[in-house]
């Protein structure tokens, strides 16, 4: 992160709050962010976590931050989680229908489940404290499932990831249908904890969701996919059910470590492609050159495989889009890294270690950079 970066914790630890992150990694930087800091242990390195919520001061408000492992790669099993027949899964078009993929996806699932049980365990002991009605707990997650197509893509396999906001005391069982981004967590967190939100917060409080879920906070979202192993530069921006999507190196193959040919599902399809067997959908992942420009919508295409960019009945739409995306870009001080960090790998099969790690890889210059993005704090589009 840049130096002086806002994070929202430390406001939160600097007032008395007992702050607390416990698993994935978020980064050195974030560390004095806490009041404690956890490396979690076990499957999902979540085995510390009951133990942590049922030690805490309870003389202070709190905020814990638990990220679990799951579901990442490699996969791991454990006992009293469900584990579910390859034959039940659902395969989306863009993977190839074959045992590896199911199996992979069978995997994946019960990774998922063993997140639940662990959500349920924390549940449980807010029960426990009597404090449930009292404790907004927020289930989220930061990519799509780590398949081809998905993880660092900015479809929405890659990008819509579960959000489920729960406070029995204070929220009712609800749906919204409005637009929310990751960059909102911290706006609603400070909100809720009766904070002021700083200027250098990007994102927009959906708090007024929270109390009727038929508001609306945001109108827009964006999305980036940069450098993830792969030199990437892609941006999105969704309005209603239309997604727009550009490339600014559509010369290149789309790639991220999950969509080459490491994991089952990935060698899987690799294998289809080189001996000529993959459909129209599965084949668009080898297609060069990309698209530079693609356009969805969700409503009736929620896989998106059918690109509207170069439809006439949608240039409305397109040019919308297009000018929307512009003003982000602008507004935020993004920009196209002249000189970008290079591939990590030099293959498309490779395992962590291997070979086939680039041995001229180098970290180049960031998206932003040129137009010191660090120092911008406007938030681009929000609402029409």
């Amino acid at each position: 992160m840049p130096a002086g970066q806002f994070r929202f914790p430390a406001v939160l630890t600097a007032v008395g709050y007992h702050t607390v992150r416990s698993g994935k990694h978020h980064g050195e930087q974030s560390n004095d962010a806490f009041s404690t800091v956890d490396a979690g242990r076990g499957q999902g390195k979540m085995e510390t976590w009951v133990e942590l919520l049922r030690d805490r001061p309870r003389d202070k408000p709190f905020l814990f931050w638990f990220a679990s492992t799951d579901a990442h790669r490699d996969w791991s099993k454990s006992k009293g989680i469900p584990e579910y027949d390859p034959a039940v899964v659902i395969v989306p078009p863009y993977l190839l229908d074959g045992p590896a993929t199911r199996r992979d996806l069978a995997d994946y699932w019960h990774e998922v489940s063993r997140t639940d049980d662990m959500v349920g365990q924390l549940r449980a002991e807010l029960e426990r404290q009597g404090i449930a009605d009292n404790t907004y707990f927020i289930y989220c997650a930061d990519n799509g499932r780590p398949f081809p197509r998905c993880k660092t893509f900015l479809y929405d396999d890659g990008i819509k990831t579960p959000l489920i906001v729960c406070c029995p005391g204070k929220t009712g069982p609800a749906r919204t249908q409005s637009l929310i981004s990751s960059i909102d967590f911290a706006p609603t967190i400070l909100e809720l904890a009766g904070l002021e939100i700083a200027p250098r917060v990007q994102g927009v409080s959906f708090r007024a969701i929270l109390d009727d879920p038929s508001a609306t906070t945001r109108d827009f979202v964006f999305a980036e996919h940069n450098w993830h192993v792969f030199q990437n530069h892609e941006r999105m921006v969704r309005s209603g059910n239309f997604v727009y999507i550009r490339n600014s190196w559509p010369e290149r193959q789309v790639l991220c470590s999950e969509s080459t040919a490491t994991f089952p599902a990935g060698v899987e399809l690799w294998d289809a492609h080189e001996a000529g067997l993959l459909d129209e959908n599965q084949a668009r992942l080898f297609q060069i050159p990309q698209p530079s420009e693609q356009l969805f919508d969700l409503e009736n295409d929620p896989d998106q495989l059918t690109n509207l960019a170069a439809n006439p009945r949608h240039s409305r739409t397109l040019n919308e889009l297009r000018e929307l995306l512009d003003r982000w870009t602008a507004e935020t001080g993004d920009s196209v890294p002249g000189e970008p960090s290079t591939d990590r790998y030099n293959s498309t099969r490779y395992k962590e270690g291997a070979p086939a790690s680039n041995p001229e890889f180098r970290v180049g210059e960031f998206p932003g950079a040129s137009m010191n993005a660090p120092s911008i704090n406007h938030p681009g589009p929000v609402r029409r």
